[in-house]
């Protein structure tokens, strides 16, 4: 999720580099970006999947929590592109963030739909989720806000857990999966809460930034 390395590059549209590294004017539409953009498509579809199985456990749902491992997975893939091949793009560091917010939103999305999630978790965790969004976009106008150090720490954690909710392993396993999923999810609401109320008290916190012209 955190992609910039080094500073955004020059980008006009479609012109400029797609895959190869440089110095030069960068593609919007390069390689990293549309890894990025693939992973937001993604969430519909597994979302979808999730609501057709309708709890059977089929392999309709095995295939919908293998597209969102995937899917999660190429968060550090199109990091490591970008800042590897010099391709970090204003658009890229938009969208890294905002892939990883409909993947995990989308996924508490069909699991409340489906009847395995209770509503006030995916409220505490989507609000949590859009409201840091909100006030990062806000407050980054006129402070430096420092990153959170649960923050890495909360998206691998949202990861595993609803990865294991979604994959249904209890179907070869045994119900002791359903326990497991729970003190994951527990897991989740708690880190999810700690990390957002320490952004908020860090961005509140940081100092203006100055005009130094």
């Amino acid at each position: 999720m955190a992609r910039p390395a080094s500073s955004p590059q020059p980008s006009s549209g479609l012109r400029g580099r797609f895959i190869a590294a440089g110095v030069s004017q960068v593609s919007n539409v390069n390689i990293a970006n549309l890894i990025t953009v693939l992973r937001i498509l993604v969430a519909p579809v597994f979302m979808w999947l999730v609501v057709m199985d309708g709890g059977a456990d089929s392999g309709v749902r095995w295939l919908a929590g293998l597209l969102f491992v995937a899917a999660i997975a190429t968060d550090g893939i199109d990091g490591a592109l970008a800042r590897r091949r010099n391709l970090v793009t204003n658009a890229g560091i938009l969208l890294d963030p905002i892939a990883d917010k409909v993947l995990i939103v989308g996924a508490l999305g069909a699991l409340w739909w489906v009847g395995e999630l209770p509503l006030w978790i995916v409220l505490a965790i989507v609000v949590r989720e859009l409201g840091i969004t909100v006030f990062r976009f806000v407050a980054l106008s006129d402070r430096v806000i420092p990153a959170s150090t649960g923050g890495k720490l909360k998206t691998i954690v949202q990861a595993v857990t609803l990865s294991s909710w979604l994959i249904p392993t209890w179907v070869l396993l045994g119900s002791w999966v359903f326990i497991f999923n729970w003190v994951l999810m527990g897991v989740v609401v708690i880190i999810t809460t700690w990390t957002g109320v320490d952004y908020l008290v860090k961005g509140l916190r940081a100092p203006e930034k100055t005009d130094e012209r």
